[in-house]
């Protein structure tokens, strides 16, 4: 694949993937007009990634049965439609429908993911999933960056109406410039190919493993960022959302620090690979607690912290990938599935845990799951083909 072409992915995937992050910046600004307690104002975040979860079993595994180039362009087109819902809604309910509805679309990116592991040939198949990987990352992290200058500027919902009408414009010129390549589809009817991704699990130990991983280091990752904006936006250091959406820039550094993980998968070195990034995921909390008195020390964590995360799940995917090529998007759908879940479970029990412990109880939380998982590496290491 040229570099031109996997560039191309990973810009899709970035401006697709940030709209399920867009809120977390705005979580205060989301409580305040809808009349949400802070202590819940996580389930905006957690409702988006349980139908991301969703979206993930229902519709990524269509890439094994369905014409890919067509099925990413629906899904682009779709999400504009239901981030003008997002951007209208006049009240929490319908809030809430849309962006379960932009969880639930937002799954394209895994289905540009597989694809572009296809398009790949053996030998760069790492470097292409860590370009693309990197493109996911930034696009989640610099969503925060645009979220929170849009709404100093002209309010939350255009944020909303503005990712709306760039979908729309993505979506129309990928239909122009995918390229439209035959691949081998499976024979399974769509309840039985439901039922194989299950099925992948029980025969697939790296996928376990690494399914596994990916739940921990996203629930890190979504305890910090979900929560991240109380203590920032809070009396103490009362940033705006432009300031705060701007930490989104150093976690984009990590991001980027970390796009060569894939290429070090291909060389054979994914575990240590992983066991570093896991190590480096642990010490980034020592420098994320003193966020309410250091806004250095807060960058500097950040940054640790993002690309720890981004290190671990582009050696996931790169080593996933290499197990059953006919199933590629459906080994996406159960790892993904597990991000997900991660991801919602970390959004809502930050802001449960701010409201009860402050940022303390969160950082103790955070960096507790992330000696979980580097426990979890070290007794699963050496174990198969990893």
């Amino acid at each position: 694949m040229s570099a031109s072409k996997a560039l191309l992915f990973s810009a899709a995937c970035g401006l697709a993937v940030a709209n399920i992050y867009y809120a977390q910046p705005l979580l205060d600004a989301l409580a305040s007009e809808f009349g949400v307690a802070p202590a819940a104002v996580g389930l905006v975040v957690t409702v988006t990634q349980i139908c991301y979860a969703l979206g993930l079993l229902l519709i990524v595994p269509l890439g094994d049965l369905l014409n890919r180039r067509r099925l990413i362009v629906v899904q682009m087109l779709l999400s504009a439609g239901a981030l003008l819902i997002v951007g209208t809604a006049p009240s929490a309910p319908v809030l809430l429908a849309g962006l379960a509805a932009v969880g639930l679309l937002a799954v394209v990116t895994q289905v540009l993911v597989a694809y572009a592991s296809t398009l790949a040939s053996s030998d760069e198949r790492g470097r292409v999933v860590g370009v693309v990987q990197s493109g996911i990352v930034i696009g989640i992290l610099l969503a925060r960056t645009f979220a929170g200058t849009l709404t100093d500027l002209a309010g939350w919902r255009s944020v909303y109406l503005t990712s709306a009408l760039l979908m729309f414009v993505t979506g129309a010129a990928l239909y122009r410039i995918l390229p439209d390549v035959p691949h081998t589809k499976t024979e399974l009817s769509y309840p039985r190919l439901l039922r194989s991704v299950f099925a992948l699990f029980i025969e697939e130990r790296l996928l376990r493993i690494r399914a596994v991983l990916a739940f921990l280091i996203f629930t890190v990752f979504s305890t910090l960022w979900t929560a991240l904006v109380l203590p920032l936006s809070a009396p103490q250091l009362s940033l705006s959302h432009t300031a705060v959406g701007a930490f989104g820039l150093a976690g984009a550094a990590g991001a980027l620090a970390a796009a060569r993980a894939g290429r070090l998968a291909d060389r054979g070195l994914g575990q240590r690979t992983t066991g570093l990034a896991l190590v480096l995921l642990l010490a980034s909390w020592g420098f994320i607690g003193f966020t309410p008195h250091s806004l250095a020390a807060a960058v500097i964590g950040v940054i640790l912290l993002d690309l720890a995360v981004q290190a671990v799940h582009v050696t996931n995917q790169s080593l996933i990938f290499t197990v059953r090529p006919e199933a590629r998007s459906r080994l996406t759908a159960g790892y993904m599935i597990f991000y997900s879940l991660g991801s919602a479970t970390g959004a809502i029990t930050s802001t449960s845990l701010y409201a009860i412990g402050g940022w303390n109880g969160v950082c103790l939380f955070g960096a507790a799951v992330s000696g979980l998982a580097l426990l979890f590496w070290a007794l699963t290491r050496g174990r198969g083909p990893e």
